[in-house]
């Protein structure tokens, strides 16, 4: 007589997470999670998603500017995805409060699905006395463009307020910058809360820095970095006179970069510890075609647009700062050099963690695009090494 067939060993929810991990594509999650209820309750847990999203990285569906959202169109891969986030979602933002003739609402940052947007409160943008100078403060609002949800910043406090001394225009509406903080895994794993954000303020003053760090968490402005101009160049070999200008923000790593005027050096922030300091450019980059990325395993990244104007020929220079030996500082060590399709005109239009958007479009030379109708985008996927062209409606 046989022997009776071994019992079946129930799967736990440890060992279903396991396995639903491994699953290729978020598209498969969706459908393991229609299988049954018991499923769909472990793959819509947050600690899983997060734990999913931190090994699969979001598809590319499209990016958005001044001009709205341009979603990837096929044959890109991603093309019904974005059809899909397009239709669903309110990028014209009409869900924001009505503004007063002469003011309107600005988009200043996108990240993490939110939309950053901030507003004049003194219409036409000017001062009590009907100039044409902006406010120093706006009115600053975050935004979920899919769920059609916006959250109203309080007023910075006076107490802070008052010691941003004279500030330099460092955008042609505004004399703030504004932006979201990216959240870290870390950060991610520690909040319940995936609704939670930050906001970073910053003026860039004559004789210093200005931030503050808002917290969706206590709903409240605190004070940031405000390092003096003279105490961020020490060491450095540069002057302080005249003012510094920082402009063209990036991230990558857990750290902003700015360019530097035309010098050689970058303006770093660490949101980790919120503290400013000045570290070198790649060797022969030039500041306004350069894209800060995450290179992998912790590292920083670059990408500078260099070429022969004559020849027609231009590549992109890829360096990744690394250390040689743990004693030794970090330094920009070249990785490639990726030759580029010859008869287009180039330019980077930005970059967000392990992607690079490159434009393009028929003609000879390198730097600043204007407006093509037969303009294209070309997404440089960092790990895979593979372009991928996105046209554009």
């Amino acid at each position: 007589m046989a022997s009776p067939a071994p019992p079946v060993v129930a799967l736990t929810n440890d060992l279903l997470a396991e396995i639903f991990l491994r699953l290729p594509t978020p598209e498969d999650l969706v459908r393991a999670s229609a299988a049954c209820v018991s499923f769909r309750r472990l793959v819509t847990d947050r600690p899983f998603l997060r734990r999913f999203r931190s090994l699969h990285a979001p598809p590319f569906v499209g990016f958005l500017d001044h001009k709205g959202f341009h979603p990837a169109l096929p044959p890109h891969p991603s093309a019904p995805s974005a059809r899909a986030v397009s239709d669903a979602a309110d990028f014209d933002l009409s869900f924001l409060p009505s503004s007063p003739p002469g003011s309107s609402w600005m988009v200043r940052n996108v990240r993490d699905g939110r939309v950053l947007v901030d507003r004049d409160p003194k219409p036409e943008g000017g001062n009590e006395g009907g100039g044409e100078e902006p406010s120093l403060f706006t009115e600053i609002a975050v935004c979920d463009p899919l769920r059609r949800r916006f959250v109203l910043l309080p007023p910075i406090p006076d107490d802070l307020a008052d010691s941003v001394e004279r500030p330099m225009r460092v955008h042609l509406e505004r004399y703030c910058e504004i932006f979201l903080v990216p959240r870290s895994e870390e950060g991610a794993a520690a909040e319940a809360d995936d609704a939670s954000f930050k906001v970073i303020w910053m003026a860039q003053c004559r004789a210093k820095l200005c931030t503050f760090v808002f917290s969706s968490s206590t709903g409240q402005w605190c004070a940031g970095a405000s390092p003096s101009s003279v105490d961020l160049l020490t060491g450095t070999g540069l002057s302080s006179s005249p003012s510094p200008v920082f402009s063209g923000r990036q991230y990558a790593c857990g750290c902003f970069y700015w360019g530097m005027d035309w010098r050689t050096k970058l303006l770093v922030l660490d949101t980790r510890v919120m503290k400013f300091s000045i570290t070198d450019l790649p060797p022969g980059c030039h500041r306004g075609q350069t894209a800060v990325v995450e290179a992998g395993e912790g590292m920083t990244g670059m990408f500078a647009l260099q070429g022969d104007i004559a020849a027609g020929t231009f590549s992109l220079y890829y360096t990744i700062r690394r250390k040689e030996r743990e004693s030794h500082p970090e330094q920009w060590q070249m990785e490639k050099i990726i030759p580029l399709d010859s008869g287009y005109r180039h330019y980077i239009r930005g970059a967000s963690e392990k992607l690079l958007l490159l434009a393009r479009f028929p003609g000879s030379g390198i730097g600043f695009i204007p407006e093509k109708p037969d303009l294209e985008y070309l997404v440089e996927f960092i790990v895979t090494e593979v372009f991928q062209s996105i046209e554009l409606k």
